[in-house]
């Protein structure tokens, strides 16, 4: 058996694993999104196999683009459906727009990021891994900061390191760092001599490997029993809440402004 299959093999134990313990916790009833992520690389990793052996290599890339893509989205689902759930706490006291404003958040974040997403070499490759490097990079670089906000954020946000939206943002961080540095080093290295390519499959197993970690970590915080969710500060759950009213209150100002802007213009070409 080959160090590959072994990995795929062990990836493969460990998601079913992750994923059971999400039923067993009933945390799928909590993030399902979360929950679905899991299920949907765990059925793609295993249709890979086929799906090599099917296609040819250019009907191969676009397979490969189009399912990074599906991961991205999947992936910023998963981010806005983890910072609803550390808002739970006042969920009820909140607008029920918050979620398309953590959502437009964390959207902004992905647009500041995305023209930097250009690893060095990045010119040298062809339009489809263009894409898939600059998704790969782009969301990799933004589940990053958005552990970093999180676990910097924690102690206002009354998380700790056994609370399971700490958790998952712990491993989702840690893989992403982990692939983000293979790439960039895949993309200095190239695949131009034979040891240029064994290097570049080597990282390879080195993303798998770090998924591997990612996943072992889960199954060590999910087989716990955890204590129930802190309740905010008073001093946090009205800045949050003024937050909130202070955006709802910007957004209208912004469409009644638009609206009377749409008026002076129909008056003036009724004139």
């Amino acid at each position: 058996m080959t160090l590959d299959t072994k990995l795929a093999l062990l990836s493969a134990i460990v998601q079913a694993i992750v994923i059971g313990l999400l039923v067993y916790r009933r945390l799928y009833r909590k993030l399902p999104l979360f929950f679905s992520y899991l299920i949907w690389l765990l059925l793609f990793a295993g249709a890979t196999v086929e799906i090599v052996n099917i296609f040819q290599a250019q009907s191969l890339q676009k397979i490969f683009v189009i399912a990074e893509i599906i991961d991205a989205v999947f992936m910023f689902c998963v981010l806005v459906e983890l910072s609803m759930s550390v808002l739970s706490p006042i969920r009820s006291k909140l607008p029920a727009w918050t979620v398309y404003g953590v959502a437009g958040v964390l959207a902004l974040a992905l647009l500041m990021i995305w023209p930097f997403a250009k690893p060095p070499g990045f010119a040298k490759i062809d339009d489809l891994s263009q894409i898939q490097v600059r998704v790969d990079v782009a969301t990799s670089v933004l589940r990053i900061v958005f552990f970093v906000a999180l676990a910097g954020c924690s102690q206002f946000l009354s998380l700790s390191w056994r609370d399971r939206e700490l958790q998952i943002g712990t491993g989702l961080g840690f893989f992403a760092f982990i692939s983000l540095s293979a790439t960039m080093w895949k993309m200095n290295v190239g695949t131009a001599t034979l040891e240029a390519l064994n290097t570049y499959h080597k990282l390879d197993q080195m993303q798998v490997g770090g998924y591997i970690a990612a996943m072992v970590y889960w199954i060590y915080c999910f087989a716990q029993e955890v204590p129930e969710r802190r309740e905010f500060t008073p001093k946090m759950e009205n800045l949050l809440i003024s937050m909130a009213y202070v955006t709802r209150t910007t957004r209208i100002s912004m469409m009644d402004e638009k609206s009377r802007k749409k008026d002076e213009k129909r008056k003036k070409e009724r004139v």
